[in-house]
């Protein structure tokens, strides 16, 4: 009988994000973020207005 074991030369590396992967992912978050804030900050409706009528304010973005 025979056995076989890897040894850590022949096992598969783990996947790490490069660090521009990791700034693109961010920037790409950030765009969203504040793409959602301000889609809701203009939006006439006043239910999108009085869900994130706290958040606005504590960005200090004008809401009134």
């Amino acid at each position: 009988m025979t056995t076989t074991t890897l040894s850590p030369a022949t096992a598969t590396p783990a996947v790490t994000p490069g660090m521009a992967d990791v700034r693109a992912i961010c920037a790409a978050v950030f765009m969203l973020g504040a793409g959602l804030v301000f889609m809701v900050g203009f939006a006439h409706s006043s239910v999108m207005h009085n869900a994130a009528h706290d958040t606005r304010h504590s960005l200090a973005f004008p809401c009134h």
